[in-house]
């Protein structure tokens, strides 16, 4: 696995470019399923028609400091139902606040959860769930009471009188009509790769985070079968399969081997020449296809990411730029990029149940004016080439593998210090974002006014963007000067935007979560804590990824980071290898802390 970011030079301002809005109805969805969480199970009688009864499984599905998901399957045991009502309190301060599959309302410390229009009939013996985020202080306990149609689920039944006329079709339990999920994580366990559970359960602390979901990486050709030891894409497919259950189930695969791959950095560079479009589609992206499209995994959720560090290059990275490259120029006039992605995104969307999200950098890349629009046009070019259409592009993810903050508290890009725009500031450097969320939501507002659909999510990478520990500042900076303003309150204490590699001092971010804003389809962990972003030396390699100074803690920087140290941590291994020491500066500085 390997992925390496790559950073412009600052821009000069020019007008503002406008936000977002939220997505449609039941974005709101369910804490991903991410460790073992609280439940209760109250359980009615197993009596057939002829009384009333009830079994409620509750499960607290995703908590954290402030908040919760939970999930609610409900079984009705007595009498075939045309609409059902469930009810229980709570002992503390929990507030339902989203919801989905159900109308939840609440007064006080009581829920009342109605059926909507395509859940209300329940036979006897059926079920059907819903599932809700709220916000709660001090403890969460589960509820220990509930009520179906007024009957409590507590073992006891209630005797009715059997219908007159028996039903000649039993009631049914449709699912909602059509189609792919508005937001494929809503209601949705996501899967946990058991490789990388496995190494990070195995270093100090680690259990603590070893059963979240994290992306698997098909980095080359070896990778779709499995390589040294390793397990292949069926492998993991089948294992998502046994860890879905009878609900729904996300996989997150990061696909990433485009022909002159990375062609600003070398860490992570590829096994493809820039020539071997062919090789690409062939033997890459088309064995890919063919076992996402195996009946046998019609069942899962397949989210892909695709081709993360690719398109912007030919943006930021060509002549004309300061930061230009050879192997960049070479890629835009091959036109490679825009061919290997359209390629990928047709040939992917074009199976029913695969999600494709087109990476879209990180702000401290692409938040420039000269950089934003630009990026934008080519993921549109890139989304139409190859027998592509818009269609095929569920969403856009942002800060793959990158340590760009989720969202800075303390100063904001309106503000300024004795008249002087935060913009202006050495650290935001004419940037039009100060953080990840506010980027995101702004790349979505741009794709849909080029056409992308009106419905596009956004993916932010969150597995290492935390920067908690004892060095994160709890108000803003001074107000001697705009540089003392945002550098005494910028939660990303990295030396410059443009540093990318091995970051000393960042941590673990927002655990993966569901709809946690308008327009972002999930906070995921896309980039496995704790796999090397590239090695600190050279270090030969049959994986064709070179050595990039970038990774090296004594270089002084270049034109991508203002010619500022690296900031990377010492002693590295190859990019996508093992690194202990990151994973447990990672957990030492993670916010919201473990």
């Amino acid at each position: 696995m390997s992925r390496t970011p790559h950073r412009t030079t600052p821009r000069t301002p020019q007008r503002t470019i406008s936000r977002t809005t939220s997505r449609t109805a039941l974005l709101a969805a369910l804490g991903l399923v991410t460790a073992a969480g609280a439940t209760a199970t109250v359980f009615g009688t197993t009596a057939g028609a002829a009384t009333a009864g009830c079994k409620v499984e509750y499960q607290v599905t995703n908590q954290w400091n402030t908040g919760f998901g939970a999930n609610v399957s409900v079984t009705n045991t007595g009498d075939p139902l045309t609409a059902w009502t469930l009810e229980w309190s709570y002992g503390g301060d929990q507030t339902v606040t989203q919801g989905w599959n159900a109308a939840i309302t609440q007064s006080g410390t009581a829920v009342t959860a109605k059926n909507v229009s395509y859940n209300g009939s329940l036979a006897t013996g059926a079920s059907t769930s819903f599932g809700f985020n709220a916000s709660y202080s001090g403890t969460n306990a589960v509820p220990a009471t509930f009520k179906l149609n007024g009957v409590i689920c507590n073992g006891a039944t209630v005797p009715t009188q059997p219908p007159t006329t028996p039903p000649t079709t039993p009631p049914t339990t449709p699912p909602p009509s059509g189609g792919k999920a508005d937001n494929p994580y809503a209601g949705a366990k996501v899967y946990v790769n058991p490789e990388w559970s496995a190494k990070a359960a195995a270093e100090p602390g680690g259990t603590k985070v070893s059963n979240q979901p994290t992306g698997v990486w098909l980095d080359r050709i070896a990778s779709i079968q499995g390589a040294n030891g390793r397990m292949g894409l069926r492998d993991h497919l089948d294992a998502a399969l046994a860890q879905k259950g009878s609900g729904e189930l996300v996989v997150q695969l990061v696909i990433y081997n485009l022909p002159g791959r990375d062609c600003s950095a070398l860490a992570s560079n590829g096994e493809l020449g820039p020539t071997e479009i062919d090789k690409y589609k062939t033997q890459y992206i088309d064995p890919i296809a063919a076992i996402l499209a195996d009946a046998k995994y019609a069942g899962l959720r397949i989210v892909t990411t695709v081709e993360i560090d690719s398109l912007p290059n030919l943006v930021t990275n060509v002549s004309g730029r300061p930061t230009a490259t050879p192997n960049c120029d070479l890629m835009k006039t091959n036109g490679n990029y825009i061919k290997g992605v359209g390629y990928a995104l047709n040939k992917l969307g074009s199976i029913a149940n695969v999600y494709n999200y087109v990476d879209a950098g990180h702000h401290g890349w692409l938040g420039w004016d000269d950089n934003f629009g630009a990026s934008a046009e080519l993921f549109k070019q890139a989304a139409t080439a190859e027998g592509s259409t818009l269609s095929k592009v569920h969403g856009f993810i942002v800060n793959t593998a990158n340590f760009s903050a989720l969202k800075e508290d303390h100063f904001k890009i309106e503000d300024s210090v004795n008249g002087t725009s935060v913009r202006q500031s050495k650290w935001v450097d004419w940037n039009r974002y100060t953080d990840e969320l506010s980027y995101a939501q702004a790349m979505r507002a741009k794709a849909v006014s080029l056409g992308f659909d009106a419905n596009v999510g956004m993916l932010i990478d969150t597995s290492r963007n935390g920067w908690g520990g004892a060095a994160r500042p709890t108000g803003p900076g001074a107000l001697t000067s705009v540089d003392t303003y945002v550098n005494g309150g910028r939660y990303d204490r990295r030396i410059h935007l443009g540093n990318w590699c091995n970051q000393a001092g960042a941590g673990l971010g927002e655990r993966p979560q569901a709809a946690p804003a308008a327009g972002i389809d999930a906070y995921v962990w896309i980039k496995p804590p704790g796999e090397s972003d590239g090695a600190s030396k050279e270090i030969p390699n049959d994986e064709g990824k070179g050595f990039d100074r970038m990774c090296d803690p004594t270089y002084t920087g270049n034109a991508r980071n203002g010619n500022s140290m690296s900031g990377s941590l010492p002693n590295a291994p190859l990019a996508g290898q093992w690194f202990s020491a990151q994973f447990q500066e990672l957990l030492k500085n993670a916010h919201p802390a473990l």
